[in-house]
């Protein structure tokens, strides 16, 4: 059993890094600011994610180096990927570096262009040698700023999607040799799903939305499917997931007729230095938005959530087969 005796900094909950009162005393009494909270990281870096402005400049007063790394990013990086703009400007106040080389090319100053507050680090601090947004990346991001209120947020779990690149829903069904469904039974299965499990879950939602057609099972896992999203992949990219209820987002990828990528987390915001430059910036710009990320990722543009409700272009019956 780990005891807290309120000198390091065990048993410190994630209220508590919004507080300056028991953070100052922890560090009064001995916590070291240089340590790591057990399981989370630097207490500068967890502050700068989940802390206020003040407990951030309290600890970057008292750390060795402001901008000491973890995991490939500083606290600086941390506060930028998670919006908090009050905890990066606290940082940069003690001395932490915009510009600082990291993670593939993306300092926090560069990251920060691509950010809803876009002038946190104004234009005139940029280094020689630091390259602003290319095309493409500002493209990407006036995107996400599109897309994201577009599709809103599903009210609930428990739902799977498949987004096809360049495909039509017609050609969609040609490629899942599925049939239309009468509204009657269609009726029936939104009225209770689970009543009939395997004529449920072989019934799936087909839509045409600009840029390709997105594949829809509001109650279950089908349109995810490994078979499904093979199939539709063939000469494209497919971008499906699950939103489990138990274990949580569940994405995969499928290019020309092949799985490339399983159990992902789409919009997780796990990161690493060692991902493409352009992973980096779709983690970040649909970070906690799993559903718009597989839509940006096959490059879907739809103006509206209609593909991701109970009312699609088309209803369609699965054939049977293994899955």
């Amino acid at each position: 059993m780990v005891v807290d005796d309120e000198t390091g900094w065990s048993g410190v909950g994630w209220d508590s890094w919004t507080d300056l009162r028991p953070i100052r005393a922890r560090l009064d009494a001995g916590a070291d600011p240089n340590s790591e909270v057990p399981f989370l990281g630097p207490p500068l870096h967890v502050a700068a994610e989940h802390g206020s402005p003040e407990v951030v400049a309290e600890l970057a007063r008292r750390v060795d180096d402001v901008d000491a790394e973890h995991e490939g990013r500083t606290a600086l990086w941390v506060a930028v990927f998670n919006d908090r703009p009050r905890n990066a400007r606290a940082l940069v106040a003690a001395g932490a570096d915009p510009w600082r080389p990291m993670m593939n090319g993306w300092s926090p100053g560069r990251l920060s262009l691509a950010s809803p507050a876009p002038g946190l680090f104004p234009l005139p601090d940029l280094p020689d040698g630091e390259a602003g947004l290319s095309t493409a990346e500002t493209a990407a991001a006036t995107e996400a700023r599109r897309l994201i209120p577009a599709l809103g947020r599903l009210g609930h779990d428990g739902f799977s999607l498949a987004c096809v690149a360049g495909v039509t829903a017609a050609e969609a069904a040609r490629r899942l040799e599925a049939v239309p469904v009468d509204d009657a039974d269609v009726e029936e299965i939104l009225e209770d799903p689970w009543e009939d499990e395997d004529d449920s879950l072989a019934v799936i939602g087909v839509t045409d939305v600009p840029g390709g057609c997105v594949v829809f099972q509001p109650w279950a896992y089908t349109a995810s499917d490994p078979g499904v999203i093979e199939r539709l992949s063939v000469g494209t990219v497919c971008h499906g997931m699950y939103a489990n209820l138990k274990s949580g987002n569940q994405g995969a990828v499928a290019r020309d007729g092949v799985i490339e990528e399983w159990d992902t987390h789409p919009g997780g915001g796990n990161v690493s230095a060692d991902q493409p430059a352009e992973e980096i910036l779709a983690t970040y710009l649909y970070h906690g938005r799993a559903v718009a990320y597989c839509f940006a990722g096959a490059g879907l543009r739809p103006t509206d959530a209609r593909s991701i409700t109970e009312q699609p272009d088309m209803w369609l019956r699965l054939p049977e087969r293994d899955r």
